[in-house]
């Protein structure tokens, strides 16, 4: 071969090599993303009385993974009745081999292991000795005439306080102004030794006692005192009990380390907090404890309980949280933690682990059409105002995760359906949550009679629940939303600063807790605010003042120190704000930034330490708010409006459309989450917030993708989308390619359809208990309305049957519409397995399947164990056979279920075969 022909050949084969690099790199931008471990949904996993073996560890675990789960966070809690033998004591030698099968089996299943740093919640146990638990503020009052002997002990009033409350300090007020600090006087037995001068004077002794909370739930080996997590000594003794179990066992350390919502009841102090406190705010809280115990709010008192409030938040996140999460990076773990429930700043708090986790708690009502509602539902307390403290976190920090405690209480035990699953892990994913976390399934070995063990709260994901027949459909869909809302970079519009000096200084009492049950309580104005930027169209994450002093303006864009870039910054009525916060905005505004103020200007400081002098710094800031700068000011009561002027499009999508979603930024564009969360459809030419020259539409239900109608109109993207009422789809944007993939299917109903026959070939596939006596052809109805008695107790799946006869061959496509379904179905068609349906609306494309002349179609419908589980209270066998918190209502009371009404169960219909045509654009 001549060196001619050589170079020829060589140029052939880089030219064919880039040729298949280039489709290579198309075919990425447009399937989908791989799904990692971390895409797949995740459970808590409670093993209760760690009464765990290796045979049932690893059939649990084939189980779960067999079905579609990522993740396994071990949560030790109570045991069964009668089964003491088999626990295990935690962190016990036996328990950490359990530990190391556990994981070891779980990366043969290509899954991760976390673990709760404790058992049950919140953190503490046999080793949090009673110096180390969690702490409480007692005062003693004393009135005393000066120059009189003092006579009385100087001791803490709560008797049950007397072996453990220490005196933190004794203060001696007079009628005369006069503060004296006379702790070094008092002898060990009680006795005061200082000799008062005259006038009237009170005493007020302050003393750090117990607040002898134990561990809920507690597993064996777990049950003690919930440790102090204000300290910082008692936090590093807690997590050496950990140190050692693992490095004598030689146990690898799990994938996360999980702390639950805080949970410690009325713990508002520890040991050295006078000490804290005048280092952190510049002067002595004893010096003002009539102000701090005061009944009466005024300013000053707001302000100095404000300081207190954020001497504990500063506290809790040092001592408890950044120890904790620097103690799992040294060991090769990491941390995901619920701040919510704490007495701390959530973002920072958040912002602090690796994994932020939020929580919902109900079932939210979006009036979905045709969605089965239930009268034993509870509302949810996380609305998307609530989820979006964790996402918030996760987005300014940098964290690539947020997860969520999913599905808690949605409905009483035993009556959760898939399909009511869905708008609440949807309102997840919009709220910014990509990794979910089922609350929860339970530990049960093979042996345990049916239902098996459970856990009190009512959603029960698990292999022995009926709805798991289907739910690997439904982890299919969770898994690619996931594998989307995990790839590139949160792309929201806004920051929002959150109001937290407001919080403080307005909330009555002394211990704040920022739990989920009184948020609207706690932050009405916020929670507003953040609706209406949302109703407005737009999308936000939150930020603190701590963020904000390290946020950079770039090109325009501000830019927190984990990397998210945003338009504007807005600040939503907050009447306190920190001076040199303000200077921040206004220097940030010298850079070019973009700050709003909503509905107000920020009118003073918060706290009480050299109040005057930061006042006047305040003051000075605030008259340079009308200065020219590189960038702008902006201030406005009408927040559509208002936040028009930034110049960010909104999403029309949410204004106009009424659907809900959430952008994210890659590399070739965007991508989004929506969800139709309202009663109506959607149908028609969408605008989209950014610009594109192509855009693919993937459904995430069942797999299939394709590229989406796309025009210029108005100097906007618009994309056509059809969504049914609580349907949600994905869309990938490309702003600077016109990608090559197929055309996605766009589908109208060519005529109202015909109404199949009512009556059905009928047999029940699996049926506990069996049922015998039914007919062989049924018309459509519950199944529970059948004659043969135990057909309204039966937990099963039963295969409803039709052969019907197609003539019109022209038609290429029919939708199947299965009307009411009780809960969810597979269906085939001619033998061929065609879709899993599990949530509204209860239809499918099936033309693909069916063939001119005779064709046979099979429904096999599964329902919910909730009349199995009433027969069985009826029949008064015993199932209820956990310690603790045994199975209780969604009021936490004991109940049973024997009352229940039958659940409707099977296909309901009405059944419809609607012939399709295909729209072009």
């Amino acid at each position: 071969m001549t060196d001619k022909n050589k170079i020829m050949n060589r140029k052939i084969t880089i030219l064919l090599g880039g040729l298949l690099m280039c489709a290579s790199m198309g075919a990425q931008q447009v399937d989908w993303p791989e799904i990692q471990t971390e895409a797949k949904p995740a459970a808590r996993w409670w093993w209760m009385g760690s009464a765990v073996d290796k045979e049932n560890l690893t059939r649990n675990l084939d189980a779960y993974a067999k079905a579609g789960m990522g993740t396994m966070e071990i949560t030790p809690i109570y045991g069964v009745k009668g089964n003491e033998a088999n626990e295990i004591p935690f962190l016990s030698s036996p328990w950490m081999e359990m530990l190391q099968y556990t994981e070891s089996e779980a990366a043969r299943l290509g899954m991760q292991i976390d673990m709760n740093t404790g058992t049950g919640w919140p953190f503490g146990g046999p080793e949090v000795g009673i110096e180390d638990a969690a702490g409480k503020l007692f005062i003693t009052e004393y009135e005393w005439k000066g120059g009189e002997p003092f006579k009385e002990k100087i001791v803490v009033a709560d008797s049950k306080q007397l072996p453990y409350a220490k005196l933190s300090r004794l203060m001696a007020y007079s009628d005369k102004g006069r503060c004296i600090d006379v702790t070094d006087k008092v002898t060990k037995d009680g006795r005061l030794q200082w000799k008062a001068p005259k006038g009237d004077w009170k005493l007020i002794a302050a003393f750090c006692g117990k607040t002898f909370q134990k561990v809920k739930r507690a597993a064996p080996g777990g049950e003690g005192y919930v440790m102090d997590h204000l300290s910082a000594r008692a936090v590093k003794n807690y997590l050496e009990r950990f140190e050692r179990a693992f490095e004598s066992s030689k146990t690898p350390y799990p994938h996360n380390f999980f702390n639950d919502s805080y949970e410690v009841y009325k713990a508002d102090w520890t040991e050295n907090l006078f000490d804290e406190f005048a280092i952190r705010r510049g002067y002595k809280l004893e010096e003002h404890l009539p102000e701090f115990l005061s009944e009466k709010r005024t300013d000053t008192v707001a302000r100095i309980i404000s300081d207190y409030r954020e001497t504990m938040a500063e506290l809790l996140l040092e001592n408890f949280t950044r120890q904790w999460t620097e103690w799992a990076h040294l060991h090769g773990s990491k941390t995901r933690n619920q701040a919510h429930g704490s007495p701390g700043n959530l973002i920072d708090l958040y912002a602090t682990v690796d994994v932020p986790e939020c929580e919902g708690f109900g079932l939210s009502d979006f009036n979905i059409r045709g969605l089965r509602k239930d009268s034993l539902t509870r509302p949810n307390d996380s609305d998307l105002s609530m989820l979006k403290y964790a996402s918030s976190a996760a987005h300014i920090a940098g964290k690539p995760y947020t997860t969520s405690e999913t599905f808690t209480w949605l409905t009483e035990h035993f009556r959760t359906s898939l399909s009511q699953c869905k708008p609440d892990i949807d309102l997840m994913f919009i709220s910014g949550v990509n990794h979910t976390y089922f609350h929860g399934t339970t530990y049960s070995p093979a042996e345990a009679a049916w239902p098996g063990w459970k856990f009190y709260a009512a959603v029960d994901m698990s292999p022995t629940n009926s709805i798991w027949r289907d739910a690997p459909a439904f982890f299919d869909y969770i898994a690619r939303c996931q594998s989307f809302l995990q790839m590139g970079k949160p792309d929201n519009d806004f920051l929002i600063y959150l109001p937290v000096y407001d919080m403080w200084q307005e909330q009555d009492g002394r211990l704040l807790m920022f739990d989920i049950h009184k948020m609207a309580k706690r932050a009405p104005r916020f929670i507003d605010a953040v609706h209406r930027i949302n109703d407005a169209g737009y999308d936000l994450d939150y930020i603190s003042d701590n963020f904000i002093r390290s946020l950079t303006c770039v090109n325009g864009k501000l830019v927190t120190s984990g990397g998210a870039a945003y338009r504007a910054l807005l600040i939503p009525g907050a009447r306190l704000m920190p001076d040199d916060v303000l200077a921040k905005l206004w220097s940030l505004a010298d850079e070019g930034a973009t700050i709003v103020f909503l509905e107000q200007f920020p009118q003073d400081v918060p706290g009480y330490a050299r109040l005057e002098t930061r006042r006047a710094a305040f003051r000075k800031l605030m008259g340079q708010k009308d200065k020219v700068r590189k960038g702008r000011i902006i201030f406005g009561t009408d927040y559509e409006r208002t936040l028009a002027e930034t110049g960010v499009f909104p999403e029309a999508m949410k204004t106009e459309n009424g659907l809900s979603c959430i952008r994210r930024a890659n590399e070739g564009g965007n991508h989004y989450f929506i969800s139709a969360l309202k009663a109506e459809d959607t149908e028609g030419w969408i605008p989209l917030g950014v610009q594109a020259e192509s855009v693919m539409i993937y459904n995430p239900v069942n797999g299939e993708s394709g590229k989406a109608a796309v025009r210029q109109a108005d100097g906007r993207t618009e994309v056509y989308l059809q969504l049914a009422s609580g349907e949600s789809l994905l869309l990938k944007t490309f702003a600077g390619s016109d990608i090559q993939a197929s055309a996605w299917n766009y589908w109208h109903p060519a005529s109202e359809g015909k109404k199949v026959p009512d009556r059905w070939g009928f047999r029940f596939v699996e049926s506990t208990p069996v049922v015998t006596a039914v007919p062989d052809s049924v018309e459509l109805d519950s199944w529970t309305e059948l004659s043969a008695n135990e057909v309204k107790n039966t937990m099963g799946t039963a295969c409803y049957s039709l052969k019907f006869h197609l003539d019109d061959s022209a038609i290429s496509e029919w939708m199947l519409d299965l009307g009411d379904v009780r809960e969810s179905a597979r269906i085939r068609v001619n033998g061929k397995e065609a879709a899993v349906l599990w949530s509204v609306p209860y239809r499918c494309l099936i033309g693909r399947y069916l063939h001119p002349g005779e064709n046979i179609l099979e429904v096999e419908v599964t329902n919910l164990p909730a009349n199995r589980i009433a027969d069985m209270d009826r029949r008064q066998i015993p199932w209820r056979i956990f310690k603790d918190a045994n199975i209780v209502s969604l009021q936490y009371k004991k109940s049973g279920y024997e009352n229940w009404q039958p659940v409707p169960s099977g296909l309901l219909g009405p059944v419809k075969l609607i012939p399709m045509k295909e729209v072009r654009f």
